[in-house]
């Protein structure tokens, strides 16, 4: 396997697995059950779950009033792609 078929599985992962994280934090909120801490899904969001993230947040109404949510996860995101567009553009040369 190449370092691009890696990053994309490594990053497909991740994203399902935040955007799981955010829909499952959000029905234990509905059925006031314990939730996930708010570090937690912020540590998914910076490990490269920004899209899940992001996707949970609008699928599931959840964490949108939250400004260290409605402006933190895209921050990261747009942060997240320059980065690997610049990693991709480095490798490729």
């Amino acid at each position: 396997m190449d370092i691009y078929t890696v990053l994309f599985i490594y990053l497909e992962a991740v994203n399902l697995l935040t955007l799981a994280a955010f829909g499952l934090d959000k029905h234990r909120a509905r059925v006031h059950r314990e939730r996930f801490p708010e570090a937690a899904l912020m540590a998914l969001v910076a490990v490269g779950g920004g899209i899940g993230a992001l996707a949970g947040m609008i699928l599931f109404h959840h964490k949108t009033r939250k400004k260290l949510f409605a402006v933190g996860v895209p921050v990261i995101l747009v942060c997240q792609i320059g980065f690997f567009l610049c990693l991709f553009w480095a490798v490729s040369r």
